[in-house]
Formats: C-alpha cells, structure tokens, sequence
C-alpha cells in the first residue's frame, strides 16, 4: 500500500518518456467500484440493502482509497485491485469509463489527496465511500450506488438514543445477533 502524494524515489526519465508515450495512445479506462465487506454481519444485512461497507475506485490497473490514520497527511492510498488489506472483497462494479490518461490520474489523485487527510476520516461524514463518491462524481458525472454509504446516511438522521455507529462495536455485535436470532454477548 502506497500514501498519496507520492514522495518517494524519482522517476527514471526512460520510464516517464514510456508513460508518455503510453498516454498518447488516449483509450479510455474502465473505472469500476470495488466493494469490501468490514464485518460478517453484512452476510445478512446486504439482502436488506444495508452493510457497512469499504470501496476504493480501480482505474488503469491500481485501486486508489481512503483511511483512517493519525497524522495530518493523505489518508489516500493504493493497492493492487480487489486485495485491500483488512477488508474482505465482496463485488466489483463498472461505473463507467474515464479518458484520462494515467499521468492525469495520477496527478488527479495526489490533487485530491490534499482534501483526504487521515485525521479528517469520520466514520459517518467524510469515510471512504465519501472518497470513492467524490472521484467517481469528477471522473464519470455519476455517483456510486446508494447502498455502498447507505448505513452512514441512515446514522446522521437525528434519533433519540445511541446510534449503531455511536454504539460502536456492541452496536453491531448487537444488530448482528438481531439478524441472526441470537444473543448479542
């Protein structure tokens, strides 16, 4: 996994010319919606159009996303398509196509990177569906399906009482057991 911008070594120059070369050729790319599971209770939940879900945008060959960290610098990363670590990879889906080239989209993303800091992630207002929405919207002019971000919709409706995401842990483990006719602990 790689952070956003990209600081690390230098290009050499005959494989910045290639990438040029390449980019010349102007087809457009697929940009499809991976979708991971973060907990097994999406087993049940995702027939009912909820789960809590982790996506990332793969385009050109790389899948780009947004996590979590402490520190006051890009929580954009990316990885190699359908294996992000820690998740569990449930479906891919064609959002549509993108005529940027990969230097565009590399520099479209390490633009956009400064506005995704880790320490700015919050769970129900700025996650990584929030991410893969935003790049999906800018790349296509279409937004990615409803049910990938829906649970954090649904948890920013005024209640009375906690919230699933404001019970944390138990609040799933809870929920979890409710689908499942079980005890929660």
């Amino acid at each position: 996994m790689r952070l956003f911008p990209l600081n690390s070594s230098p290009s050499s120059s005959s494989s910045v010319e290639k990438e040029q070369q390449t980019d010349r050729k102007r087809t457009r790319a697929l940009l499809y919606l991976n979708v991971y599971d973060l907990t097994p209770v999406n087993n049940y939940l995702y027939w009912f159009g909820f789960g809590v879900f982790h996506s990332g945008i793969e385009v050109h060959g790389m899948e780009y996303g947004f996590g979590a960290h402490e520190y006051p610098s890009s929580g954009v990363f990316e990885v190699e398509p359908r294996s992000c670590p820690g998740f569990i990879f449930r479906r891919s889906l064609l959002l549509g196509s993108t005529d940027m080239s990969r230097t565009e989209l590399r520099s479209f993303m390490e633009q956009l990177s400064g506005k995704y800091h880790g320490d700015t992630y919050h769970l129900i207002a700025k996650n990584c569906n929030h991410f893969t929405d935003e790049v999906c919207l800018r790349l296509t002019g279409k937004p990615i399906p409803g049910w990938v971000n829906r649970l954090a919709r649904v948890d920013s409706v005024p209640q009375a009482g906690p919230t699933i995401m404001e019970m944390g842990c138990k609040g799933l483990q809870g929920l979890s057991a409710i689908v499942a006719n079980t005890s929660p602990c």
